[in-house]
């Protein structure tokens, strides 16, 4: 039986099984979720740890004293760790090293890793969690994110210098014990000369100032595991909100209002958003141009035959509340996937959808889905030729020949980069092509993660970033290799310059950027107003030694990149998942929010909201894009803004769209124009017939709406709203 019978027999059963089917939507894919939760929840599904919990006591109570034994204590103790039980599961490792060495009279450096690394996770849930600050696990720690509960890094510093004397090139002890310095405020006077990764706690010689994480007193409460984020108007008051979910079928969306005062208010139940469970990403649009903006959920990724969960399109009603209406609209699928883009791909006027699955084990083909008009998609992949068979972890879409007509690359752990280009229609549907070797982008084949089109360099051209995920060991000790300048051969982040003539060229190393970094969620953004984009990237991945900072990259304006994380203070520890950079508190200038939490129970961790404190007086300007023939959401929309700065003639481009391939920034344009005083004009190419529009003489540092067709635009006013600094400690609920 073929996958699609198998899926559509599935769907049958659940709406015969379900007595309220027909009187609650939204409970039709609640059910399904719940029950794909206890199907999966065996020892083999990696990230189980309570059933891992429970297959290793079984072994160790009918078991002998004895090696076998002791390491199924070790395993069980990791198993513990990955719950949050870190107390039990150093009091368990320990006890069996200590019992292994009675036996053979020598230590394990496999289970000394084991210990260590519990005690690092004993120190981080006693300081950092327990009693959350926005100085928390910000690198290079210092102040109020030093550890006062000092236990769990002593004891770690202890191991890691035991395992560096047994194997000196041991990089990854050696990264952690640097930490393990920090977290004591050690760092680097305390680390042994021989052991030290010198200028840690300084910037690649340009600094920025500082942000600050306001999350807590926000109202932003609570942790999650990874999971997406979508900044956006979704009650069409013109200021942003913030919805956010958790990869876990046991975690929870959250809807987070603005209350224009300077809170967010946690609107999850009275949306319906907190019935939902699962979703590593999301990406936003308003699919059926009613004026309100809808959310698509993606979910199972990274989770193989354990990921067949149904994604999920829930219709914002304009009223406060969402309802999921993915079976009626067509989009029911179960292949895993986060990877997922929307674009008016046959320029109809209305927002078609590409998602990227990832395939494995099994072969789940990419599916796009062109938007009937009616409130339902067809999937289109298999005729549009673009229903790639691959490990797709990231998609974005833009016009990158100018064509008009929207493209696809695609990002994964296949080892390959694949640029689809649009031929235009064929019976009304689009026409890919794999233009990735014509395009000069074959090149290097290395895992990939995050993408996305931008034009970095304000030539009106869309470029390519794509951050590599390939490496030998642990990121751990790639990073510090890295730092250490010593050759490894991890991947790198990569910037590909558009030609204009079709191809591409890896500007990767003259731009700065042929850095290690493992991203995984991550965005892009002006924090200066300079009129170029800067961007943040979330680092790390399930393993609890992978604790890489993550990192803010200032475009330079001439081509180059400025890694300003140290002087911005924004690299947190923590596994850095979805980001959305927008001006939350309307004051002008671009923050970052960033969903931040790991793929275990035991690795929640709250979210960063952090605010921008005005790197100077650059000004700016704010465009909300209204389409009528064209999507109503406007995206696609080609932005170019010209004015005087200092004398000097200079144009800003954008194209509006969420951003990042993994978090989501809001629908709205954010320009930064230098020092210009006013701004000459502001050319608006709307994507449904290429059709263009000038407005001349505009004021800066105003928000205004533009609606296709019209010729005259409107202002927005919106309040600056103030988020709280107050309060150093922060104890979190456990």
């Amino acid at each position: 039986m073929k996958i699609k019978q198998i899926t559509l027999l599935f769907i049958v059963l659940i709406v015969m099984q379900s007595c309220d089917y027909f009187s609650n939507p939204n409970n039709k894919i609640v059910k399904i979720l719940e029950a794909r939760k206890k199907m999966y929840d065996v020892k083999d599904n990696a990230f189980a740890s309570k059933t891992e919990v429970a297959y290793y006591d079984s072994i160790i109570n009918n078991s002998d004293e004895g090696f076998f034994k002791l390491t199924n204590e070790l395993n069980k103790g990791n198993a513990l760790l990955k719950l949050g039980k870190e107390a039990e599961s150093v009091a368990i490792i320990e006890s069996a090293i200590d019992r292994m060495k009675k036996i053979d009279g020598k230590d394990n450096p496999k289970s000394l890793h084991f210990l260590a690394i519990a005690y690092m996770r004993l120190g981080e849930k006693q300081n950092c969690v327990n009693y959350h600050n926005p100085e928390s696990c910000i690198m290079p720690i210092q102040k109020n994110g030093i550890h006062t509960i000092r236990q769990g890094s002593q004891k770690a510093i202890e191991i890691y210098k035991k395992l560096l004397a047994i194997n000196p090139d041991d990089y990854e002890s050696r990264w952690l014990l640097n930490v393990a310095y920090m977290t004591l405020g050690g760092y680097p006077s305390e680390v042994p000369k021989q052991w030290l990764i010198p200028n840690l706690n300084k910037d690649s010689g340009y600094s920025i100032k500082p942000f600050l994480d306001v999350a807590v007193n926000a109202g932003i409460k609570g942790r999650n595991m990874s999971g997406g984020v979508i900044v956006d108007d979704f009650n069409n008051d013109n200021y942003l909100d913030i919805v956010t979910s958790d990869w876990s079928l046991d975690g929870v969306m959250h809807y987070y209002q603005n209350d224009k005062k300077g809170k967010y208010l946690d609107y999850s139940k009275n949306s319906n958003l907190g019935l939902f469970k699962g979703g590593l990403s999301m990406i936003q649009a308003d699919y059926d141009n009613d004026g309100d903006i809808d959310i698509f959920v993606l979910r199972g990724a990274w989770m193989r035959k354990y990921g067949r969960q149904p994604n999920s399109l829930l219709r914002n009603n304009g009223d406060g509340t969402f309802t999921d209406v993915t079976i009626k609209s067509g989009l029911y699928s179960e292949f895993p996937t986060q990877a997922g883009t929307w674009n008016d791909f046959n320029n109809d006027g209305y927002l078609d959808l590409f998602i990227g699955n990832e395939s494995s084990d099994e072969s789940y083909p990419s599916e796009l889905y062109l938007n009937n008009q009616d409130g339902t998609f067809t999937n289109v992949a298999q005729a549009a030729k673009c229903d790639v068979i691959a490990y797709i972890k990231g998609a974005t879409a833009a016009d990158y020949d100018n064509d008009g007509d929207i493209d696809l690359f695609l990002s994964g752990m296949n080892k390959r980069k694949i640029l689809l280009k649009n031929n235009g229609l064929k019976n009304g549907i689009p026409q890919f092509t794999d233009a990735t070797d014509q395009a000069g982008l074959a090149g290097i084949n290395v895992m990939t993660f995050p993408t996305w089109f931008w034009d970095y360099d304000n030539d009106g051209w869309q470029d390519i970033f794509v951050c590599g995920y390939q490496y030998n060991g642990s990121i751990a000790g790639e990073i510090a290799m890295e730092a250490l300048n010593i050759p490894n051969e991890s991947s790198k982040m990569y910037l590909y310059h558009n030609n204009h003539d079709g191809t591409f060229s890896d500007v990767s190393k003259i731009s700065g950027l042929s850095k290690t970094v493992f991203a995984m969620g991550s965005n892009f953004g002006d924090i200066d107003n300079d009129g170029f984009l800067d961007m943040y990237l979330g680092t790390g991945n399930p393993d609890y030694k992978s604790l890489s900072p993550n990192r803010l990259f200032r475009n330079m304006g001439n081509g180059k990149f400025a890694d300003v994380t140290v002087s911005g203070r924004v690299g947190n520890l923590q596994k850095g998942h979805g980001v959305a950079i927008n001006d939350l508190d309307n004051d002008g200038d671009n923050d970052i929010f960033i969903e931040v939490g790991g793929a275990y129970l035991g690795d929640s961790f709250s979210n960063s909201l952090y605010m921008n404190p005005g790197q100077n007086n650059n000004r700016w300007i704010k465009l909300q894009l209204e389409g009528t023939e064209s999507n109503r959401s406007a995206i696609g929309t080609k932005v170019k803004v010209t004015f005087k700065e200092n004398g000097v003639s200079r144009s800003v481009h954008r194209v509006l769209n969420s951003g990042g391939s993994f978090g989501a920034s809001a629908l709205r344009m954010e320009i930064g124009i230098g020092q210009a005083t006013i701004i000459d004009q502001i050319e608006i190419t709307w994507p449904k017939n290429q059709k263009k529009k000038v407005f001349k003489n505009i004021k800066p540092n105003q928000y205004i709406k533009i609606i296709e067709g019209e010729d005259t635009f409107s202002k927005i006013d919106l309040k600056r709203t103030s988020f709280s600094t107050a309060g150093a400690h922060s104890p979190l609920c456990i």
